[in-house]
């Protein structure tokens, strides 16, 4: 007799058990990566470039620290804390981000205690130690700034905008004034993003004229400030960071000046320029693969604010241009989010957040190929670093929770109820974001926004 045990299982079982388990997954994934697929996807895909070019980018700390899985294991800790950082974010309501004024206070007093109880890293005091991790001031600062202008910006109903005017730009003055005593390039990059989403939230254009006059002027004459100024002033001291400003524009501005023989020559004022054109130079169209580079070891922050040039080192233009289109497509997607939103909240907070991204992605990238000055901006998502690193997630979290709350969805209707019919249509009103968002609204209009003028 035959032993029943030795007989094939029906092949449409292992189907259906296949088919089955392959439904669960996917509905596993729908439940936990809610929101737009596309910014999803670019996300995992800048999460993957970052890995690969951390882990080659990384030789000097490697060589240095004698252990080659520190760097990266470091960088990669960071990311599975930005993914968390995400889905916490973008199962949150966005009504609820208009307590990041209070954040931004928070922000404000850890830049002021910075200078006096802050760490020195590359030469800045921009970093706080705490409990062994150093966290960075300004970029929670950029991130509560924007979202509170995008708050603001939403409650002007013609009668309160000068009132509100002259909030925003007071917030944005203090904030970014605190941020340039130390990071120029990070104060007026957040403040052109704030002046932006400004213009985009219908402030008038005369009062947006009068704050860009303003600004052209104050930095005329900072310039001329700077050149002026003895270099003795600015050799040590407080106003060391004036003088290297003053060298970047100097450098930047006569190097077409220079004879061929002192524009090929490596001078401790170019170092970081040179090297990052040579490996432009050595990519060329494919690259030289990752893990191949020469120049990792020669740029100081070539996991940093040198990274585009490594990138383009080992994945050629092609690789520079499939980065580059990265962030453009968060740009442009981020605009299909804010068209269709309904409330003016949402739409100017992913509107923000998507700015904050692409903008420092497109000033990093134009200080690789020589097109600005050094500026120190790194490279979002992509470049090495802890809380950059978390609040670019966070940025993430905010366009994903505007598309999920902010966008109006119909409302499905049961045709018939079953036994389980109530169960049912009570288990689709706590996972239909679009019931959420409806009573969020309700709420919201009942919630009155009032500033006291002093």
């Amino acid at each position: 007799m035959l032993d029943d045990s030795n007989k094939t299982a029906d092949p449409d079982q292992l189907n259906s058990g296949s088919m089955e388990t392959e439904s669960s997954l996917s509905d596993f994934g729908r439940k936990i990566f809610k929101g737009d697929k596309v910014i999803w996807v670019v996300f995992i895909l800048l999460c993957i470039i970052s890995l690969v070019e951390i882990f080659s980018a990384t030789s000097t700390i490697v060589y240095r620290q004698q252990n080659m899985w520190g760097p990266i294991l470091r960088h990669a800790m960071f990311l599975i804390g930005g993914v968390g950082v995400i889905l916490l974010i973008h199962n949150i309501p966005y009504r609820y981000f208009s307590s990041l004024i209070f954040v931004l206070i928070g922000a404000v007093v850890l830049l002021i205690l910075t200078p006096f109880i802050g760490v020195s890293v590359n030469g800045a005091d921009r970093w706080i130690s705490f409990m062994g991790f150093t966290i960075q001031p300004s970029e929670i600062a950029k991130i509560s700034l924007m979202g509170t202008i995008a708050f603001l910006l939403s409650k002007q109903n013609g009668e309160n905008d000068a009132l509100l005017f002259r909030w925003m730009i007071g917030l944005m003055v203090v904030v970014c004034g605190i941020i340039a005593m130390d990071n120029l390039s990070t104060a007026l990059l957040l403040f052109g993003i704030c002046y932006l989403l400004m213009f985009i939230g219908n402030v008038k254009f005369m009062r947006l004229l009068k704050v860009a006059g303003l600004g052209i002027g104050a930095l005329l004459l900072f310039v001329l400030m700077l050149n002026v100024m003895p270099d003795k002033w600015t050799d040590s001291g407080a106003l060391s960071r004036l003088g290297t400003w003053k060298n970047r524009i100097t450098n930047f501005s006569t190097h077409k000046e220079l004879s061929e023989e002192e524009y090929y020559t490596i001078t401790d004022e170019n170092y970081q320029v040179a090297h990052a054109k040579i490996a432009i130079a050595n990519g060329g169209v494919v690259g030289v693969f990752p893990g191949n580079s020469t120049e990792r070891d020669f740029l100081p922050q070539a996991y940093s604010d040198f990274i585009y040039a490594i990138i383009i080192e080992e994945m050629g233009l092609l690789g520079g241009l499939f980065v580059l289109m990265l962030y453009v497509i968060i740009l442009i997607r981020a605009g299909m989010i804010a068209r269709k939103s309904e409330k003016l909240f949402p739409k100017y907070l992913v509107l923000g957040s998507a700015l904050m991204l692409s903008m420092q992605a497109f000033i990093n990238m134009a200080v690789a190929v020589n097109f600005i000055p050094v500026t120190g901006q790194p490279l979002p998502l992509v470049s090495r670093g802890g809380t950059s690193t978390l609040i670019t997630c966070a940025y993430f979290g905010l366009i994903l929770s505007a598309d999920r709350f902010g966008i109006g969805k119909k409302k499905e209707e049961y045709p018939h109820k079953t036994e389980s019919g109530e169960k049912d249509e009570e288990e689709h009103e706590r996972n239909d974001p679009s019931i959420e968002r409806e009573r969020v609204d309700k709420l919201e209009n009942n919630v009155e926004f009032e500033i006291i003028q002093v």
